[in-house]
């Protein structure tokens, strides 16, 4: 009875978890219009459904491929492209978030940095870079 109640609960856990992520990532493209921004940005209105096919599919596929912990075997050739599509598209997505919101120009009216705001962004494109390469080289830790 213990296993059953235990596996009602981990079943229950996924599930809610599941829906909290998934009502956040809607929340996130519906409430700050990311794609329609972004088929604005790169004048592709005609290709907006294109993107937002794209987000679902990759959501979709992505979700499938970490529960089921399935594997790729890439040539590095390939599998630096992918790294550099998938690159592309979290920087795109980034820079839509921060042009809707706004981020940048508040935090530098806030910290009284309004005349250093391109070294400011210099220093958040370089620690993401060097982070990044340090995650990925194992120099953060196993």
């Amino acid at each position: 009875m213990s296993a059953l109640l235990t596996g009602f609960a981990l079943v229950f856990i996924g599930l809610a978890g599941g829906l909290v992520v998934g009502s956040g990532m809607v929340a996130f493209l519906v409430v700050l219009n990311i794609i329609p921004r972004l088929a604005q940005i790169t004048n592709s209105y005609s290709k907006i459904r294109f993107y937002e096919r794209a987000v679902v599919l990759g959501s979709v596929f992505f979700t499938w491929t970490d529960m089921f912990d399935w594997n790729y075997r890439f040539f590095p050739l390939a599998a630096a492209f992918v790294g550099l599509l998938a690159g592309a598209f979290v920087g795109m997505l980034a820079a839509a978030l921060t042009e809707v919101i706004n981020v940048l120009p508040i935090l530098a009216k806030r910290v009284r940095l309004d005349t250093y705001i391109m070294w400011l962004l210099m220093a958040m494109i370089l620690g993401k870079v060097f982070g990044s390469i340090a995650d990925w080289l194992g120099w953060l830790g196993p």
